[in-house]
């Protein structure tokens, strides 16, 4: 069996949903490519942003809740359906994995840092997900650590991914502005070329940089990146959606294995 690959994948605004342009269409190139290169994943184990907690949870849903978790949007946005099933076997591996490390947590669903992204990638909704939680417990070594346990699990057939932003900070968002800030470029640009060179201490040390507290206000949308670079530990990128927009948004994704 192939090893399967390891994707960090920039989400945006939830309306990326429904929209069909370069950036969405990049996304479903690269499901493309697992698809072609490694066969379909037995499940996707996906670390949203969007579940985050206190403490590291795993769901076992036969069938996970599609979580609406935004608000304000379209109609339209409500009413798009993406509803895979769980994965039982997945849910285990997690477990076996983590040990006491992990709890099973129900409470949740398939949120809009899974769903709006993966309508893209893959389409069909016939993949099963798992969504694992991002603990804001742990330290930045800690969750880059935790993803280093997550690599066997890409040998065993199961897509990791993670979904957030390398940029994120709602407070500054410029709505009539379709590219990035100057301080959303410096930073994105920071991070990007320390992925490239796979200078990990860098990317987990990101709060050196002068511009971090304005990319990553909060650590929920930044903390996926690290989990997927400890999955990938010492491998190269391939690197897609390499753009900001809304002054204060990256939608830089990283495929490490791809």
């Amino acid at each position: 069996m192939k090893r399967m690959p390891a994707i960090f994948v920039g989400h945006g605004s939830p309306m990326i949903a429904l929209d069909h342009n370069e950036l969405t269409e990049t996304y479903g190139r690269v499901g493309q490519a697992v698809l072609e290169k490694f066969g379909r994943p037995k499940a996707i184990l996906m670390i949203s942003a969007h579940w985050y907690t206190r403490g590291t949870l795993v769901q076992s849903a036969a069938k996970p809740r599609q979580v609406y978790d935004m608000y304000g949007f379209s109609e339209e946005l409500y009413a798009l359906k993406y509803e895979p099933s769980g994965s039982a076997e997945l849910t285990q591996e997690v477990q076996n994995v983590l040990g006491d490390a992990v709890e099973v947590d129900d409470s949740w669903g398939i949120d809009h840092g899974t769903w709006s992204i993966l309508v893209h990638i893959f389409p069909q909704a016939d993949i099963p997900v798992v969504q694992l939680s991002v603990n804001g417990l742990l330290s930045d070594e800690e969750s880059y650590a935790l993803g280093e346990k997550l690599a066997v699990l890409r040998g065993k057939g199961y897509l990791v991914m993670g979904s957030g932003n390398v940029v994120h900070n709602l407070r500054e968002v410029e709505w009539e502005n379709p590219h990035g800030s100057a301080a959303a470029d410096r930073f994105d640009a920071y991070i990007k070329e320390a992925v490239e060179k796979r200078d990990d201490e860098k990317v987990i040390f990101y709060h050196q940089h002068p511009d971090a507290s304005y990319a990553a206000p909060t650590p929920d949308h930044y903390l996926p990146l690290l989990y997927i670079l400890g999955a990938s530990k010492g491998e190269k990128p391939y690197v897609f959606n390499n753009v900001r927009n809304l002054g204060s948004m990256a939608l830089t994704g990283y495929a490490f294995g791809l």
